[in-house]
Parts: C-alpha cells; sequence; structure tokens
C-alpha cells in the first residue's frame, strides 16, 4: 500500500511537471499557472497520509485528486499544443473533472479518522459515488466542446452519443450541486463532531477549521477588491496576480492543515496558532484602518492628500499605538479563548461576587462552580463535597482533571474540571489561577458544611423538642389526667360517705378544698395537653385539623385540597405546617378581607427528600405585607373564636418555622389579586416516634411518676396547697427545663391554634 501510494504521488508530480512544460510552451503565464501549487500540495499531502495511515481514506482521496487535476492539466496542455494524438488526449477534459470534484467533496465526510461517522454517511456516499459514475459516463459521451482546465480553445469530444445531446445542458448543473451538498453535509458533521467529540477529535478539527477560516478570509478579500474596482465583470479578479498568488495560498492551506491534523496534531499548539492569528489579523485591520483615517483627516485639514508630509505623520501614528494596541487585542483575544487566566485578580473578584449574591447557602457552591468555569471558559466544573452533594455546572467531557479542596489542612472536597475543547489537560497558567480559586472554594465549601451541619443539628433539636411534646401530651392525657379525675372522683365519694358523720366543719371545709384542688390541677393538666401540641392533630391528623380550623374562621369560604394520600408526618412537621396554615388563614381574613381561601396540601419531590407543600392562596384585595402581617397573631380556639386577634409573629413565624426544618416560606402577591403563601417543608426518612430527648424523657418520666404517686396516694396530702401544686408545678417545671424552645413573646395560647413558644 506504501509503494502504491508513493507511485501515485509520483506521478502526480511528473504530470505536473509535464503541465508546467506544456503550459510555458502555449504560453501560459506563471500565474495562471499558480493553481499546479495547490494539485502538487494534494499529492504530497495524499501520499504522506497513505504512506503513514494506509486504512485512512483521507490520503486516497487527496491522491486522487492531485492525480486527477494533474492529469487534467498535463492532457488539456498536451491537446492545445497541437501534438500527435491530441484530440484523443482531449477526450479526459470531458469527464475526468467528476472524480477530481467528488474527491474533495467527500474529504469532510472521512475526516479525520478515514471512517464515515455512522452507517448513514456510509450508504450516502455509496449513492454518491453510484450518482457520480454515472455522471462520468455520461459527461464522456456527451456532444459538443470538452471541458478545458487549461486554457485556451476547449477541443471537440472524439466520443460522442448524439441521443445524450438533450440531457447535456443538466449534466454539469446537476452534479455540481450534488457535490456542493455532499461537502456542505460533511461540514456540517465535522461541526456537530466538533462539539461532541473527544479532546484528540477536537484538535485535529481545530487545525481545519483554522485552515477553512483562513481561506474564507482570503476568498472575501479577493471578493471585496472585485467589487472596488466598479466592473462587474471583475467580481473575482482572475488576472490580478496578487489574488492568484492568495488564491492558490488559500487553496494550499486545507491540504496541509489535513495532513498536520491527521499526522501531527499533537506536536503543535493549535490554539497558539489560532490565538496569534487573530491577534495579528485585527492587528493588521487596525493598523490598516487607522493608517486610511489618519490620511484621509491629515488631508482634509492641511488639504494635502497625496503629500510626503502626510503619509509621515501617519505613519507616527501608527507606530506610537502599535504596541498598546497589539498589547490591547491579545488580552481580548485571551480573554475570548482562556477567560481570565492572565488576571488572577479578575478571576478572583469574579468568584467573590458570585459567592456573594448566592440567595442561600445551597446555592454557593452551584454559583462557585459558575464561576470558576466562566473564569477560565472550562466546559464543565463540579464542586464534589467530601460525604455531600456534587454540584456542577456545564456538560462533563473525557479526560477531567481532580483538584482538592482543603481548608486547614483538612480536605473538604475536590474540584473536578473537564479541559477546553481541544485540550487534553490543563496548561500551567491555568493550573496557578486554579490554585488560588480552589483555596478559596474551600473555604466556601467549609462554610457551607459548617451551614448544614448547624441546619441538621436545628431540624434534629426541633424534631426531638416536637416529638417529646407529642409524648408529653400523651402521657399526660393518659396517665395523669385519669389519675387526677380518680382522685376527684373518690374525694367526692368520701364526702358523700362522711357527710351525715363528721360534725366537724373544718374537716368538710378541708375535704372541699381537696375536691377544688384535684379539679384546678385537672383544668391546668388539660391547659397543657392542650399547649404542648394541638389536639386536633392527634385526633383529625394534619388535613382534618387544618379543615376543622378553617371551619371555624367567620366570614371565610375556605376550601381544602389534598394532592394524593399524605404519608405518616414528623411531628415537628405537622406541627410546623399546621401553625402555617392558622397564621396564614388569619391574615387572610384579618388583612386582605378574604371571602375565599384556598388551602392545598401535597407531597413534591425535593433536592434531596419528599417535601410537604402547604399553599394558602386568597382573593382578597391587595397582598398583606409582612409589617401588617406581623401583628396579626394567631388564632385561639380555646376562646372560642380561632380569628380573634392578638399580637403575634405573623409572616416572620411563618418562615421561620419553615426555616427550622430546613425548609421555605415563600409570601408574595398572587396573580389574579390577594396573596399567596408556600410553604416547603422537607419530610427527612425519620420514624416519627424515634427521634427522642434522653434526658428530657427521663426528666418527664421522674416528673411524671412523682405526680401520678402523689395522685394514687392520698396519705402523702399533708396540706390543701400540696394537693394543687405537687403535680402541675413538677410538670410546668420539666416542661420549662426540656420541653419548650426559646420565644420571642410570653403568655399562654391554648387550643388548636396556640403557639407553643408562649406556652407555660
Amino acid at each position: 500500500m506504501r509503494r502504491t501510494a508513493w507511485a501515485v504521488c509520483a506521478l502526480s508530480l511528473l504530470l505536473v511537471a509535464v503541465a508546467l512544460v506544456l503550459g510555458h510552451r502555449n504560453g501560459a503565464g506563471v500565474f495562471a499557472q499558480s493553481h499546479l501549487l495547490y494539485v502538487t500540495a494534494c499529492a504530497l499531502v495524499g501520499g504522506l497520509i497513505t504512506a503513514a495511515r494506509p486504512g485512512n481514506a483521507v490520503g486516497w482521496l487527496m491522491a486522487a485528486c492531485g492525480l486527477c487535476f494533474a492529469l487534467l492539466d498535463a492532457t488539456g496542455h498536451y491537446a492545445l499544443a497541437g501534438l500527435p494524438f491530441a484530440t484523443p488526449m482531449a477526450w479526459p477534459q470531458t469527464w475526468l473533472w467528476v472524480p477530481a470534484n467528488l474527491s474533495v467533496a467527500a474529504v469532510p465526510a472521512f475526516f479525520p479518522s478515514g471512517r464515515p461517522s455512522s452507517p448513514r454517511w456510509r450508504a450516502a456516499l455509496w449513492t454518491m459515488a453510484g450518482v457520480s459514475a454515472v455522471m462520468t459516463a455520461v459527461s464522456a459521451l456527451l456532444p459538443g466542446p470538452s471541458h478545458q482546465v487549461g486554457w485556451g480553445t476547449p477541443l471537440p469530444n472524439p466520443l460522442v452519443v448524439p441521443a445524450l445531446a438533450a440531457v447535456g445542458p443538466f449534466v454539469e448543473p446537476l452534479t455540481t450541486a450534488l457535490m456542493g451538498a455532499l461537502f456542505l453535509a460533511g461540514a456540517g458533521d465535522l461541526v456537530r463532531r466538533a462539539r461532541r467529540g473527544d479532546a484528540g477529535e477536537q484538535a485535529q478539527l481545530k487545525w481545519l477549521a483554522y485552515a477553512a477560516g483562513l481561506a474564507g478570509l482570503i476568498v472575501a478579500g479577493r471578493l471585496a477588491a472585485g467589487l472596488s474596482d466598479g466592473d462587474p465583470r471583475s467580481i473575482w479578479p482572475v488576472t490580478s496576480a496578487f489574488w492568484e498568488v492568495m488564491g492558490t495560498f488559500a487553496a494550499c492551506l486545507l491540504p496541509a492543515a489535513a495532513a498536520v491534523a491527521v499526522l501531527r496534531h499533537g506536536l503543535f499548539d493549535i490554539d497558539l496558532v489560532i490565538n496569534r492569528t487573530l491577534v495579528y489579523v485585527l492587528l493588521s485591520a487596525c493598523v490598516f484602518g487607522g493608517y486610511v483615517l489618519v490620511v484621509t483627516y491629515l488631508g482634509a485639514v492641511f488639504r494635502a492628500a497625496d503629500g510626503l508630509p502626510v503619509s509621515v505623520a501617519a505613519a507616527g501614528v501608527v507606530a506610537v499605538v502599535f504596541a498598546p494596541l497589539r498589547e490591547r487585542l491579545q488580552r481580548a483575544v485571551n480573554l475570548v479563548m482562556y477567560g481570565r487566566r492572565d488576571d488572577p485578580y479578575a478571576a478572583l473578584a469574579l468568584l467573590g461576587r458570585r459567592l456573594e449574591e448566592a440567595a442561600e447557602p445551597g446555592a454557593v457552591l452551584a454559583a462557585a462552580a459558575r464561576s470558576v468555569a466562566e473564569a477560565l471558559r472550562l466546559p464543565h466544573v463540579a464542586v464534589e463535597v467530601a460525604g455531600g452533594p456534587t454540584h456542577a455546572y456545564g456538560v462533563p467531557s473525557p479526560g477531567s482533571v481532580r483538584l482538592p479542596l482543603v481548608h486547614r489542612g483538612e480536605p473538604v472536597g475536590d474540584l473536578v474540571l473537564s479541559p477546553r475543547p481541544g485540550e487534553s489537560e490543563l496548561g500551567g497558567r491555568d493550573r496557578r489561577v486554579l490554585a488560588d480559586l480552589a483555596r478559596q472554594t474551600g473555604i466556601a465549601v467549609h462554610a457551607v458544611r459548617l451551614s448544614a451541619d448547624l441546619q441538621r443539628s436545628r431540624e434534629r433539636l426541633v424534631a426531638a423538642r416536637e416529638e417529646e411534646r407529642r409524648r408529653l401530651r400523651r402521657d399526660l392525657h393518659d396517665g395523669l389526667g385519669p389519675t387526677l379525675a380518680a382522685l376527684t372522683m373518690r374525694a367526692e365519694a368520701v364526702q358523700d360517705m362522711v357527710q351525715d358523720m363528721v360534725r366537724d366543719p373544718d374537716a368538710l371545709a378541708m375535704l372541699e378544698e381537696i375536691m377544688t384542688d384535684a379539679r384546678t390541677a385537672m383544668a391546668d393538666v388539660r391547659t397543657l395537653v392542650e399547649g404542648l401540641r394541638p389536639p386536633a392533630l392527634d385526633t383529625l391528623g394534619l388535613a382534618g385539623a387544618i379543615r376543622s380550623h378553617a371551619a371555624r374562621l367567620p366570614g371565610a369560604e375556605v376550601g381544602v385540597e389534598i394532592e394524593g394520600a399524605l404519608p405518616a408526618l414528623p411531628a415537628a412537621v405537622e406541627v410546623a405546617a399546621y401553625r402555617i396554615a392558622a397564621e396564614a388563614l388569619a391574615n387572610a381574613r384579618r388583612h386582605a378581607g378574604a371571602g375565599r381561601v384556598r388551602v392545598r396540601l401535597g407531597m413534591a419531590r425535593g433536592g434531596h427528600a419528599d417535601v410537604l407543600e402547604l399553599e394558602v392562596a386568597d382573593e382578597g384585595g391587595e397582598p398583606y405585607t409582612a409589617d401588617a402581617a406581623g401583628t396579626a397573631g394567631t388564632a385561639d380556639a380555646d376562646a372560642g373564636d380561632p380569628a380573634s386577634a392578638r399580637p403575634g409573629v405573623g409572616t416572620a413565624s411563618m418562615r421561620e418555622r419553615a426555616a427550622e426544618l430546613g425548609g421555605t416560606c415563600d409570601i408574595g402577591p398572587r396573580p389574579g389579586g390577594g396573596t399567596r403563601v408556600l410553604a416547603r417543608l422537607p419530610v427527612h426518612d425519620t420514624a416519627p416516634d424515634t427521634v427522642r430527648d434522653t434526658a428530657g424523657n427521663t426528666a418527664g418520666n421522674t416528673a411524671l411518676s412523682t405526680a401520678r404517686d402523689s395522685a394514687e396516694n392520698p396519705t402523702r396530702v399533708t396540706a390543701p396547697d400540696t394537693a394543687r401544686n405537687t403535680a402541675p408545678d413538677t410538670v410546668a417545671g420539666m416542661l420549662r427545663g426540656s420541653g419548650r424552645d426559646s420565644g420571642h413573646h410570653s403568655g399562654r395560647e391554648a387550643g388548636d391554634g396556640a403557639d407553643p413558644r408562649a406556652a407555660g
């Protein structure tokens, strides 16, 4: 295969030499023959690629292109020279242009691996090859002059089939259109692979894209030069020596870039080549434009547009601004290609600004990942927290780099980065900037971990508090309450038994005081039970408790909707949802004047846990503000009016209750008028009855045992005050020690609308 490749290359070069000699004999100028440089480039590149990569179709296509075009030029100039067998030698001019152009159009479909990217491409290429074979055969037998590649008068076709004369006008346009469609489809597939391929393939495609872009600039300049002449016939100035050379140079760029991409794409830094090319193209345009502007301005001022002083002055201005302009352009191009790699301060400032703008702790690390990616123009950055979630930005690509995040010598996570498209690894300057960014990101990760630990601790405390209150309420309701009731009944029975036997009025009065104290103690226990936790939650459940509370709101039509079945909820979630709903309903009635309120309960999927969603939306007029709702107070069900007002905690209380559980409570205007309260409370996978405070549990059991023993053993009661104070005061003391949280106000709140932070 290698010998065949070099043989084809040698034959192509020999034909090029023949074409040059015969063209010179026929009077062709040097610039008219400049396209043979492109033919030579294709032949050499084809030989190099096929010799090094015999299985790569790109090399064979380049070799075929060089051979076909060399044969076209050689035979064309031979026929024009009037040498023996001139007419048969002109025959290849009629058909050889079809395979020559097909080999060029098919290169993008095989580049750079030499294989089609998909089975569909393979079928399309075989179809195109069949169509081209038909077009080649038809072109070879068409009547009329040959397609002369050289210059001069076209010669007649020696092999003619007159029946094909009718299709003759359509063969060349149709073939050209099919070739163009194949080339454009292949170019589009290259763009797709450039976006989705690995770093090696992207680097190869960058070389071809660079050559195509530079060639496009030259073609655009050639067209602009033709348009500037004012002659519509010179829109493509073929006779211009300069543009002939530039056009040939542009054509040679593509095979040269293909050779580098296939054989040596890892040896040269294409990004550096693109960077410098962009800088100097922009610099040349700015210098040329600035020179023209200065000359025009000075010429208009001094009326000497063609004078030497004006040109010297313009050159001086350009020389003064050249160095600072190049530096500024270099920084601008570097910013576009590499981000803020050359400006670490700007990268750190961007990171600091994004961290400062993060609305909540959960968004801090996502903002850090985004900042690092944008600062260095990286396609993917992820912040992995040790033992925690991963916050990513962008789409990962192969060859990711992992940098450790350390805070005070302790690993807190990793910074995972994907190199830029076309790069297999990060450079030294990138790593130096990333080292500074990683230090700041490590501090942010440490702060977020502390915040998360604090939130988890807070949630555990709130859950333990509410679970302990639930247990205390059950124990008081089922234990101490019945004991005091039995004690009262026994005292009444004793009173009935001894009323006719005992004549001492003091003894009867003492017995009456005992019964009165027992009834007072039962009332106190009932108040404590109802203050620990809304009783409706245990008897009716969360949905039923909200319905019951809403039914007692005067002057408001409240609809409660339950989306799906609610699972067993932790006590803290139940209480928080109930309190938020009660507060929102009270605010809707007082401040919005709402006649219709809708309450919606349902489960949703959050980031790391299921979420209970509670929505309270009213149809009132103006939305109530946080300040107005801050004095709304809560409903006092024990007083018989769940909407009675008293100074409360309002919207701040609702937000605080949600924040205690790691949730959110958003209060704002409702589309169409009114106010909408949306609370999202995380529901973690913790059984409601498994969260306990050991110290509080022990204290509660001791207090309840003492109260129960005092109530069940009358011999321990030595004075009327003792019977009233022992159990209630002991339980109240236990509540003060372990069963309440730090509130913002005092006062007793009873019933299902009470605020436990004010109980006791």
